[in-house]
């Protein structure tokens, strides 16, 4: 059950964003407290899927052979074989466009190490590396999953954010968003809700407003 007040700081976010000609992302900030990030464990860097998705289309590329490709067309927005894949990572520039251009990628087990050593230092930096998938499974699942899925990562930093839909979605639709990354962030924390400094939601150009 959604916290009252975390919908009705999603209203409040949505009722003071000024009006824009595109459609504003609705982000969620988060600010932690007596956490050591210079820890690499301590660390957050999940993938989580949001009940109700992002609200806007995401990207996905499936990496593999013929079976897998097959199984992907049509599904995925972009198959690359492993052919491909060699002809991609030779030309740097055609690298670092794919990865810009696509937000998450899923690869063929076996072909991860080859993904690693050719593509990683594009991919990593980025957060892209691909979610692994056993030769000849049927991608659809996953690809549906990650078109919901937004990564969160703190790096070094205390403060972070992360998208949590857009101002055409619900405040319900929007809350039930934030409230799964809250959850996720929380269960990861040492001390859990006692590491969270504040939470604010605002839209693209509006002012933020207060969760926790």
């Amino acid at each position: 059950m959604v916290e009252k007040t975390t919908i009705a700081a999603v209203k409040k976010a949505l009722e003071s964003s000024p009006e824009r000609n595109f459609r504003q992302s609705v982000d969620l900030a988060i600010n932690l407290r007596d956490v050591d990030l210079s820890i690499p464990k301590n660390r957050i860097q999940e993938d989580i899927v949001l009940p109700h998705g992002r609200g806007k289309p995401l990207r996905i590329c499936v990496i593999g052979g013929a079976e897998l490709a097959a199984k992907a067309k049509g599904v995925a927005d972009l198959v690359i074989t492993p052919e491909e894949l060699g002809k991609i990572a030779d030309d740097k520039k055609q690298a670092k466009k794919v990865a810009s251009q696509v937000d998450y990628f899923i690869a063929e087990a076996p072909l991860m190490p080859q993904i690693g050593k050719r593509l990683g230092i594009v991919l990593a930096p980025r957060g892209k590396m691909p979610k692994p998938i056993p030769p000849g499974a049927d991608p659809t699942p996953m690809i549906e999953a990650l078109r919901k899925t937004v990564s969160v990562r703190t790096k070094d930093r205390k403060t972070f954010q992360a998208p949590v839909g857009t101002v055409d979605m619900t405040p319900e639709e929007l809350a039930e968003n934030v409230d799964a990354i809250l959850k996720r962030v929380t269960s990861k924390l040492e001390k859990g809700r006692m590491n969270i400094d504040s939470a604010y939601v605002k839209t693209t150009m509006g002012p933020a407003e207060k969760v926790l």
